[in-house]
């Protein structure tokens, strides 16, 4: 029996006016707002998500439901404010709502905002080529999709397809998405348990960092008769905690590889357009993978893009015979391919790499200050540019900090695969009065924790 949708039909003409308000809601709106949105995600999205979360467990009577952004501050409905230190989990990098990607998006929305698929849509290829010319070596082809699981799926199946081969090397605490190929290749059993079989090819897992491991475990792929179609890594492991590699590791990856035939895979979905102090993560140790994954930041905090680029040759199967070998319909439409070319744009006109390296340096050195003065909190701060890792003694521990925060108004968040750690990864656009600000609420967020211990 059909539903009758009236009910439907009230709630969402009841949202689309609130979606258009531009104005700051009253309390008594805000407040039907905040309630509704709880009620929603528990009825209907994700009770446990909800449940987890400090902007209901910590923001007191009611919950901290966005509203507005600019740079890196936000607003919520109820009209707090809330230093971003978060950056999207690295989407942010040219802070909330950047008026030069919305200028562009917007342009382009009124005139055309999905393609037919059918014609050729020129912001597609005018991305390729700037992805041609942004990324290391010889890299010139480009696939586009939405998220950064996408583009690894892509990265897998290319690999496969150009080596003939099914085996993939990855890295212990390794975070590459959450669809079932990249699920695979994760370096941590709490997203993966009770799953069963994923990824039908064998997938070997190695300390990351370990030059040594790396080698070993190629050498005795090859010995077995196991043909590895690639080595799939992030240049500085993002949900791990703002790993850094010894300085030997991705050269002697980049030896190994060619050495055995096997492709090298650069998961930059977070590193990457600068948010480690270089435009690429991999640019710290000079080398070229032969695919690079790209995502979060890419389309300027706006619209959701995500890209591998590879060689002419690599690309090759993905072109001939069947130039349908593995497609999208929404991935790369015009509004997401305005948005990742006006990312471009401002991100190599003001040179923000640059930026996050001093700034990232400064915070570096200023939380670890911290870490020094309270051990009994703090084991380390890892990190480059504005990427970086407070790791605190526990994983309770670190949820305090970052609750203390929250209620002074900064977001922080953990991390995926290391519990312990709390993020630093604000927008590269973030203002020096910010950062200082931010650290010292961090700095009485620590001597709050310290002084219940």
């Amino acid at each position: 029996m059909d539903k009758n949708y009236d009910n439907a039909l009230s709630y969402a003409s009841r949202w689309l006016d609130i979606i258009k308000q531009q104005n700051f809601p009253d309390e008594t709106q805000a407040k039907w707002i905040v309630n509704e949105s709880k009620n929603n995600f528990a009825e209907h999205f994700n009770r446990g998500w909800l449940e987890y979360r400090k902007s209901v467990t910590e923001a007191g009577d009611w919950a901290a439901v966005e509203w507005s952004g600019n740079g890196s501050v936000f607003t919520d409905v109820m009209g707090r404010k809330y230093i971003d230190w978060l950056g999207g989990f690295g989407m942010f990098d040219l802070g909330w709502k950047h008026p030069e990607v919305v200028e562009a998006v917007t342009a382009q929305l009124q005139r055309s905002p999905m393609p037919s698929q059918e014609l050729i849509d020129p912001l597609r290829g005018v991305l390729a080529k700037l992805m041609a010319e942004i990324t290391p070596g010889d890299l010139k082809y480009s696939w586009f999709a939405a998220s950064g699981t996408e583009a690894i799926e892509a990265a897998i199946k290319v690999a496969k397809l150009y080596t003939g081969k099914s085996a993939f090397i990855v890295a212990l605490k390794g975070f590459h998405g959450k669809t079932m190929g990249s699920l695979s290749m994760m370096g941590k059993g709490d997203y993966r348990r009770g799953l069963g079989l994923l990824y039908a090819g064998q997938v070997y897992h190695i300390p990351f960092g370990d030059a040594d491991a790396l080698e070993q475990q190629l050498e005795t792929c090859a010995n077995v008769g196991v043909g590895v179609a690639g080595v799939l890594m992030e240049p500085i492991q993002g949900e791990a905690g703002a790993i850094i590699p010894p300085d030997d590791f991705w050269p002697r990856a980049r030896a190994a590889t060619k050495k055995h035939g096997a492709l090298l895979i650069a998961d930059e979905v977070q590193t990457g357009m600068g948010r480690t102090g270089k435009l690429w993560g991999v640019n710290h140790w000079d080398v070229t993978p032969d695919i690079i994954a790209t995502a979060k930041s890419l389309g300027g905090g706006v619209m959701p893009v995500s890209a591998i680029t590879t060689t002419e040759e690599i690309f090759q199967p993905m072109m001939y015979p069947n130039p349908f070998m593995h497609t999208t319909t929404t991935g790369g439409g015009a509004l997401a391919c305005s948005a990742a070319i006006a990312a471009i744009n401002i991100t190599l006109r003001d040179r923000l790499w640059e930026g996050a390296a001093t700034k990232g340096a400064y915070l570096i050195e200023k939380v670890t200050e911290f870490a020094d003065e309270f051990p009994q909190l703090y084991k380390q701060v890892t990190g480059k540019g504005l990427l970086i890792g407070q790791h605190f003694q526990s994983p309770e521990l670190g949820y305090k900090v970052a609750s203390e925060l929250f209620k002074r108004g900064v977001l922080v968040s953990g991390t995926l695969t290391s519990a312990q750690t709390i993020r630093i990864e604000p927008p590269l656009i973030i203002e020096q009065h910010e950062i200082d600000e931010g650290l010292n609420r961090l700095r009485d967020a620590v001597g709050s924790v310290a002084k219940t211990m």
